[in-house]
C-alpha cells in the first residue's frame, strides 16, 4: 500500500525508533530493585503496580509504562516507595530513564537520511520526557536527522491527545495532513487520528497487529518497511 503524498513523518520513541521490550525491561527491573531497597514484598508490589514480571523481566501488555507518561508511572508508585524516596520520585525515573540503553529495530542512521533525502521533515514525538528523548537519540547516533524532539514535558497535552502532534505540524509549518504519525500504541494511533494525520503502525511494541490495526491506515512489522509505502 502506497500512502497519500508526505511532507512529514512524526516518530514515536519508544516502540518506534527503538525495540520496546529490548530497551526497556531492564531498566524497570533495575528500577524496581532501587525503589524497593530489598524488601521483597515491596518489589513484588512495585511490579504488580508497573504490571512487570520480574521473573521473567518482562512487561505485561496492558502495563501503563507501555504507553504513559513518567509523572503517570510515579503517580502509580508514589505510595509504594520508601518514605525518603517520595520527594524525588520523578526525578530519578527521569534521570534513570536517560541513561537506558536504546536498541534500535533497523539500523536507524541510513534510514533516516533516506527519508530526508526525500525532503521529508522528521520529528519525534514521545510521552517520554524531551531530556531523555534528546539524549537517546543522541546516544543513537541520530538526533541531527529530527527538525523537532517533544516530550511529555514540552508544554502539550501528553499522547492520546493529539495536542503535541498539532504542536510539531505547526512548528513545521505543515498541514496535518502532510504528516505521518508512526508508532506502536493506540495511543500515538488515537492521538495521530485526532489530529488529522496519516497513522502508521509498527510492531516493535509490546501491541500485536490485531490491536493496531483498527486506528492505522497502515501496519508494518517494523519502520524499516517505511521507504517501499512513502511515495
Amino acid at each position: 500500500m502506497h500512502l497519500p503524498p508526505l511532507r512529514a513523518v512524526l516518530f514515536d520513541k519508544d516502540g518506534t525508533l527503538f525495540d520496546f521490550a529490548a530497551s526497556w525491561a531492564g531498566w524497570m527491573g533495575a528500577v524496581i530493585d532501587t525503589l524497593s531497597e530489598g524488601d521483597l514484598a515491596r518489589a513484588e508490589a512495585l511490579a504488580q503496580a508497573l504490571r512487570f514480571d520480574r521473573a521473567a523481566q518482562a512487561f505485561d501488555p496492558s502495563s501503563p509504562v507501555i504507553a504513559g507518561t513518567l509523572d503517570e508511572s510515579a503517580a502509580l508508585i508514589r505510595a509504594l516507595v520508601p518514605a525518603h524516596r517520595v520527594a524525588g520520585l520523578e526525578r530519578y525515573l527521569i534521570e534513570s530513564s536517560a541513561k537506558a540503553q536504546m536498541v534500535p529495530p533497523v539500523p536507524l542512521d541510513p534510514l533516516l537520511a533516506g527519508l530526508r533525502a526525500r525532503g521529508l521533515v522528521l520529528g519525534v514525538a514521545t510521552n517520554d520526557a524531551q531530556d531523555s528523548a534528546h539524549a537517546h537519540l543522541h546516544a543513537a547516533g541520530i538526533a541531527g536527522h529530527f527538525a523537532h524532539v517533544l516530550g511529555f514535558d514540552s508544554g502539550y497535552t501528553p499522547k492520546p491527545a493529539p495536542d503535541m502532534l498539532l504542536g510539531f505540524a505547526a512548528r513545521a509549518g505543515l498541514p496535518p495532513e502532510s504528516v505521518a504519525m508512526v508508532g506502536d500504541s493506540t495511543h500515538d494511533l488515537l492521538a495521530g487520528r485526532a489530529a488529522g494525520m496519516v497513522c502508521i503502525a509498527v510492531l516493535t511494541g509490546m501491541a500485536d497487529e490485531a490491536a493496531l490495526a483498527p486506528y492505522a491506515d497502515l501496519v508494518l512489522p517494523d519502520i524499516g518497511h517505511l521507504p517501499d509505502h512513502i511515495a
